[in-house]
């Protein structure tokens, strides 16, 4: 475990050069969660049922009592690997595919997030800019960058991405949804490094860009976590958000049906949604 310093982080919009290192991030640290995914789904009682009709098709077909109950199976579960990211998104958020990720670096480079721990060590974090020798194949890729149009809608779509840096190194990244409905902010994806996990920082990304939320005018900001992470729903918990469905007085909240989990294969849930009063 790496002991990491909070006060000497920078949360700060994520740049054109960082996009490679965030989808690097981002595969890290949804690895299993598809799968667990998947497996919440064939588990769900009506899958299960469809599985057995099928199964007992096939077994007058392919006279194999194996095959036939293990096709169907395998079938689905290849359906559910190609359709599953580019219905829900990476940890089953409404956001598009991690490729889309490269809109998200428009707008002001300098724009960073409070970071509450530095005013409490009056220490002012600093970011170092590594040197080095940019090629031919750097100048045909930023060539490629810089032509490339991304419309306006595509930017709204892939929203806002916070990225927590340290010397150069970027360690977690937090992802804010692109504006749906006003005064209402969205979480749709929190990833810390591996090695940096435990130590805060994804309480910080939270709760920093909660600040920036309630400085904007928000009075809510929803969550979205994958169905079966528990460690994703104890986080938030523990940050004082509520599971929507929870409450008792949600039935006169109109705003609250307006969010809804995104589902999956035969319209099961893929999301748990938490959200906050700010």
């Amino acid at each position: 475990m790496v002991r990491l310093e909070l006060d000497q982080l920078v949360m700060r919009r994520m740049k054109e050069g960082d996009i490679e290192m965030v989808k690097a991030l981002i595969k890290e640290g949804c690895e299993g969660t598809e799968n667990r995914l998947i497996l919440h789904i064939l588990t769900r009682p009506l899958c299960l049922f469809i599985l057995a009709i099928l199964s007992s098709i096939l077994r007058c077909v392919v006279h194999s009592f194996v095959l036939a109950l293990a096709l169907p199976v395998f079938l689905l579960i290849v359906f559910l690997k190609i359709t599953m990211p580019r219905a829900s998104g990476v940890l089953g958020s409404s956001r598009p595919y991690w490729d889309y990720v490269g809109s998200s670096y428009r707008g002001a480079q300098d724009e960073t997030l409070q970071n509450p721990y530095c005013r409490i060590s009056g220490k002012t974090p600093v970011i170092r800019k590594t040197r080095r020798r940019i090629g031919q194949k750097d100048k045909e890729k930023e060539k490629e960058v810089s032509t490339e149009t991304i419309s306006p809608e595509r930017e709204q779509a892939a929203g806002l991405v916070w990225v927590a840096d340290c010397d150069t190194e970027i360690l977690g990244c937090v992802f804010q949804e692109g504006e749906k409905r006003a005064s209402i902010g969205r979480i749709c994806r929190l990833v810390v490094g591996s090695w940096y996990r435990r130590e805060g920082l994804g309480r910080l990304l939270v709760q920093s860009l909660e600040q920036r939320e309630r400085e904007c005018g928000a009075w809510r900001v929803y969550a979205h976590v994958p169905f079966p992470s528990k460690v994703g729903e104890a986080f938030f918990r523990k940050l004082g958000y509520q599971l929507l469905g929870e409450g008792t007085d949600e039935g006169e909240d109109e705003e609250l049906k307006l969010e809804t989990p995104e589902s999956g294969f035969l319209g099961y849930p893929l999301t748990k949604v938490f959200y906050k009063d700010l």
